[in-house]
């Protein structure tokens, strides 16, 4: 499974960024706003569609058409791509394979990756393990930098980080997807674990995320060349930030809807966020540097979220373990409601048949499961909370871009490849 996963990372790590810089390609600015929200419908209600049907066809299938339901639409993307894709005039042919940064890439990315994935498992420093992975990842990828930047003909171009929108949009990005994808998870952690919702009905809660990211993706689109795209990306991050923050105050009798509207909002938020930021981290990048340029946005969006859900799980685990050896410090049999509890819940369990020994030792069992749950709604409300935190800072990184402006349309000579009528200021 592990090494049909890596086989399916290495055949879709690609097409995102491919698909983007195929769009670039296609669409002026004017309208590359549009095209970008109705790419993005896709990409952005992937992961919320997901959990959903995944969720279904688990519960009522088997896990394994979570991947038998790829096979049709790899087979018709296969066909697709092969019809009608071809390569433009100007893309210039590599002499060789930098076979060097290949394997420098591969082996830091995957170190990193199994760094942050496992870290908690093994405790992460006081684990060699984890300890090796890190000091692998930490050599090979500053290797791997050094080796991109002194080559001819690298496999990553990391040039273009000398663009400022490009430089600062990646930044934003690599923030952005920290709140973004560990919010998802901790919101399944916490209808799962804590309210007890199965795979279907946790799917549902993350749902409305889905609508709102349709409608905010139509306006972005609309809205991306008429007004400057860093208000749009401070509407998004101020959306995400209220919508954690809702998140942080839930308690254990929480409806659906106490879960359901602030993913439709943060939903909307995303949407302000995924246009305007794409649009202007490569409006000003050559076109021979679009397809390198889409990759390494990739790349920190998926680092992004690797490091928000590694570093917040474990902030969760950790959170929760304070908070229930607080709660256990304040629990005291001698204390009347206390007292008066487990009276409650003994007498249930001897009208149910248990001995007055045996119902007692379950009344002290029913405590500590809510003692626990009480610990882990805390620190849920701990995890939600710096997310508000990460969401409000953000807007005092939006500065760091300047806007992009279409000027009047200008013909192009055979060969030039420069965006014309495009500047940032």
């Amino acid at each position: 499974l592990v090494a049909m996963r890596v086989l399916q990372g290495l055949g879709g790590g690609p097409i995102i960024p491919m698909a983007q810089a195929i769009m670039w390609e296609i669409f002026p600015l004017r309208q590359r706003g549009t095209a970008m929200a109705v790419w993005g419908v896709g990409i952005m209600m992937a992961p919320i569609l997901g959990p959903t049907v995944g969720g279904w066809l688990a519960d009522n299938w088997s896990w394994r058409w979570i991947f038998y339901i790829n096979l049709p639409i790899g087979i018709v993307g296969l066909l697709v791509a092969s019809a009608v894709l071809f390569d433009p005039w100007y893309i210039k042919r590599p002499g060789r394979i930098d076979t060097a940064g290949l394997v420098l890439m591969a082996v830091g990315f995957l170190s990193l990756q199994l760094f942050l994935d496992q870290g908690e498992r093994y405790e992460w420093f006081d684990s060699s393990l984890i300890l090796v992975l890190a000091l692998v990842a930490a050599v090979t990828l500053v290797a791997f930098v050094v080796r991109e930047v002194t080559t001819d003909e690298p496999i990553l171009d990391l040039t273009v980080y000398g663009d400022r929108n490009f430089a600062a949009s990646s930044v934003i990005m690599l923030t952005v997807m920290i709140g973004f994808f560990s919010s998802m998870v901790l919101l399944a952690l916490f209808t799962q674990k804590v309210l007890g919702y199965d795979a279907w009905t946790s799917g549902l809660v993350l749902a409305p995320g889905g609508v709102g990211n349709l409608l905010s993706l139509v306006a972005a689109g609309r809205l991306i060349t008429r007004i400057d795209q860093r208000w749009l990306l401070a509407l998004g991050c101020a959306l995400n930030a209220y919508a954690t923050y809702e998140m942080s105050t839930v308690t254990l009798g929480a409806d659906y809807w106490a879960l359901a509207w602030p993913r439709l909002v943060q939903g909307v938020g995303i949407g302000f966020i995924f246009v305007p930021l794409n649009t202007v981290a490569l409006a000003t990048i050559p076109r021979e540097r679009m397809g390198n340029a889409t990759v390494l946005l990739n790349v920190v969006r998926n680092l992004g979220g690797a490091i928000g859900v590694a570093l917040l799980t474990t902030l969760l685990a950790r959170r929760s373990q304070v908070h229930q050896a607080t709660l256990v410090g304040h629990v005291d049999a001698w204390d009347p409601e206390t007292a008066e509890r487990l009276r409650v819940w003994a007498t249930h369990f001897a009208a149910q048949g248990s001995d007055s020994f045996t119902a007692e030792r379950r009344a002290i069992g029913v405590l500590y499961q809510e003692v626990t749950r009480q610990a882990q709604l805390l620190a849920f409300a701990d995890d939600f909370w710096l997310l508000f935190l990460l969401f409000s800072g953000s807007l005092v990184l939006l500065p760091m871009l300047r806007r992009v402006r279409i000027g009047p349309a200008a013909a192009r000579e055979p060969g030039d490849a420069t965006p014309a009528a495009v500047h940032a200021d």
